[in-house]
């Protein structure tokens, strides 16, 4: 037996890669995250069962916990188990700690890869989120962090160039407040919503209002000076 955790990319169905698509052809079961395109099932044979473990901000279907429980008891009873997960296993997708699960019960598994959103959906649109006049380095932060810490990590003053938050919108406000500590007022933010599908809408600002913006999950906030590249460059 073996559990394949599997980046499905930042939402178009397109993105995948081709590697997740040879484990998906041969999966039994397929757990699936709300943020993994549903398209990308159809790769998986029409007898695979497919199971839904979705997590959404204020509407949990399965706790972590429950869904490590699951895989395990589907790696137990089938050969070839597929968790598919949003952007990539390893960048805030928690597949660090499902890893860890199968690992107590000596469970065998493979990790492949899957376009982050934090750079896909940019990239999708023409943002450059480095630019070697402008921007050297990037920083993805987490907007949500896990409320039972004990101290926070994340301290808002960070350093790079092009500051990348995910997952951070029902917190938007007390977030760019922090980082204004740090950075002017000014600085130019762009949110995107939805990257890579249909309904994908840009929206611009700066650090003092992008928070007053009407913004719709899920989204990604891009903060820097690539902004106003990206503004330049398509005559925003």
């Amino acid at each position: 037996m073996v559990v394949y955790l599997i980046g499905a990319g930042p939402g178009d169905a397109d993105l995948i890669t081709l590697k997740a698509v040879k484990a998906l052809n041969k999966a039994d079961v397929v757990l699936y995250d709300y943020l993994a395109n549903e398209e990308i099932l159809a790769h998986a044979p029409e007898t695979a069962e497919r199971i839904y473990v979705g997590k959404k901000a204020g509407e949990h279907y399965k706790t972590q916990d429950q869904i490590n429980e699951l895989i395990i008891k589907q790696a137990q009873q089938h050969e070839n188990v597929v968790r598919l997960k949003g952007g990539d296993p390893f960048v805030f997708g928690r597949g660090g700690e499902e890893i860890l699960a199968l690992m107590e019960h000596d469970i065998k598994f493979e990790v492949i890869p899957g376009v982050t959103s934090a750079i896909g959906a940019p990239t999708s649109l023409g943002l450059p989120v480095t630019h070697r006049a402008i921007a050297t380095s990037v920083t993805i932060v987490t907007g949500h962090e896990d409320p039972t810490k004990a101290e926070s990590q994340v301290h808002w003053d960070y350093t790079a160039d092009t500051l990348i938050i995910l997952m951070g919108i029902g917190n938007i406000k007390e977030n760019t407040a922090q980082i204004m500590k740090y950075r002017d007022k000014d600085t130019p933010v762009c949110v995107i919503e939805s990257g890579t599908l249909p309904d994908e809408n840009v929206i611009f600002g700066t650090l003092e209002n992008i928070s007053e913006k009407d913004i719709k999950t899920p989204a990604i906030l891009i903060i820097g000076e690539v902004v106003k590249l990206y503004k330049d460059i398509y005559n925003y």
